[in-house]
């Protein structure tokens, strides 16, 4: 678990004392590759912190295509957001691309922490900044920018995804067609 203290620490200090504390809230979740951890419809209790593995969250729209809105690997947070904060069901498939091992931390859990804790509240408020600043920039990315950037922008961001997923699933990030991921490879 020093990973995940190591993960708390990049923002906040904590006594090994407080955090067994917090570590005492979590459980923990394996899945292999393939299985869902969220599905649509579902009731979202928990967020998941990804000790070990690669998934993603993805929104199927009226034609089943699929649109994936965001990837976790090792060290990142993923649920269903809406769901989790609102105590909803479900609008998005969170599914495995590798098996993964994950830490687990429910609603309850999490409040609970925040209250009893101001470092944790604060650890959190810090995390959902960064998920807000990077879900607008991939936003106006979208916006502004063509494939070309949109692609060599993920790939400097990150390399190490291009050996863990298919360019099928790349190009379904970046919102084209697996055939124009494929010109695009061709000419660079």
């Amino acid at each position: 678990m020093e990973k995940l203290k190591a993960h708390f620490e990049e923002i906040i200090e904590l006594t090994d004392d407080e955090f067994a504390y917090i570590l005492s809230h979590f459980t923990t979740k394996k899945l292999k590759k393939h299985q869902f951890l969220i599905q649509i419809g579902d009731k979202v209790n928990h967020t998941y912190w990804v000790k070990k593995g690669l998934l993603k969250a993805a929104y199927t729209d009226e034609k089943e295509k699929e649109h994936i809105l965001q990837f976790a690997m090792e060290n990142w947070w993923i649920t269903d957001y809406q769901a989790y904060f609102t105590r909803t069901n479900a609008i998005l498939n969170i599914d495995c691309l590798e098996n993964s091992e994950l830490l687990c931390l429910s609603y309850e859990n999490r409040e609970k922490l925040c209250r009893e804790m101001q470092k944790v509240e604060h650890f959190f408020r810090k995390k959902a900044n960064s998920g807000f600043i990077a879900l607008q920039k991939r936003m106006l990315s979208f916006m502004s920018n063509n494939i070309k950037e949109r692609y060599e922008i993920l790939l400097s961001q990150y390399p190490h995804l291009f050996q863990r997923v298919s360019k099928t699933i790349i190009a379904s990030y970046l919102g084209v067609s697996r055939e124009s991921l494929s010109r695009l490879n061709t000419k660079l």
